[in-house]
């Protein structure tokens, strides 16, 4: 078993990091290891990522790109994984910031309401992940942040894809959620009991 390994994730698009980070833990589980990427959403999923698998993260930036230096934390006796959510949890998908085609004035007023109405779900309400266009939802500004703060405050895990923010050049202006990748997208929807999408 290694003790540090270096893996170099330069050019690759999302989830490509990610999925490389979770192949060498599962194949390796290293002591510690060093996670090169080139940009900002990266370094958010493949922080998480190695968070999640037990490990601390320190981040290095250097010219073009960044050096996550990453060491396993001493388990402590009785840890135990967090739970799956239970088989009745929701997922709500938004792939657009308005609902529904014709106005995009009207669908805009028809999200705010959604999203105001969502907490009617209770702790049924476990996540909503937001990609494409919807990823403006939880930008400084937007008529919808309020209502997903709201939620986040409430314990609803809010998902915010990386690369349609980096897409849109909105990163620096995500207020709300965590930045995901989509093997965060693909496994949330796969635990869900339910799934809405809007």
């Amino acid at each position: 078993m290694p003790k540090d390994i270096s893996l170099d994730c330069r050019g690759l698009a999302c989830p490509g990091p990610v999925m490389r980070c979770l192949e060498l833990i599962e194949k390796d589980a290293p002591a510690s290891l060093v996670v090169l990427v080139d940009d900002a959403a990266a370094r958010e999923n493949v922080t998480r990522l190695l968070v999640g698998q037990g490990y601390s993260v320190a981040a290095a930036e250097a010219p073009g790109h960044s050096a996550l230096t990453a060491t396993r934390a001493a388990v402590q006796a009785g840890s135990v994984q967090p739970p799956a959510p239970a088989s009745d949890t929701v997922t709500v998908f938004i792939a657009s910031e308005s609902i529904g085609a014709g106005s995009d004035e009207l669908g805009g007023k028809l999200m705010l309401n959604f999203l105001a109405t969502l907490p009617e779900l209770g702790q049924h309400l476990w996540r909503i992940i937001l990609v494409n266009g919807g990823v403006r939802l939880a930008t400084s500004g937007h008529p919808c942040l309020d209502k997903l703060q709201t939620l986040a405050a409430s314990g609803v895990s809010v998902l915010v894809c990386g690369t349609c923010l980096t897409y849109f050049d909105l990163l620096e202006a995500k207020a709300v959620g965590e930045t995901t990748n989509m093997l965060d997208v693909v496994t949330s929807l796969h635990l869900a009991g339910k799934v809405i999408r809007v």
